[in-house]
C-alpha cells in the first residue's frame, strides 16, 4: 500500500490503544495482509 493511499485509509481506522490482552497491532500491517490475500487468492 502506498503512502498515499494509506494516508487516505489512516484516519477511518480507530485509534491504535491495546485495552487489555495482547498487544494492539498494526493497523497497516493488517490492511497489508488483508489486500495480499485478495490480491493472491491465498487461503486464510
Amino acid at each position: 500500500m502506498s503512502e498515499k493511499q494509506w494516508n487516505q485509509i489512516k484516519p477511518l481506522l480507530p485509534p491504535q490503544k491495546s485495552r487489555t490482552g495482547c498487544p494492539a497491532k498494526d493497523h497497516r500491517l493488517i490492511i497489508n495482509g488483508i489486500l495480499w490475500i485478495l490480491r493472491t487468492g491465498a487461503p486464510w
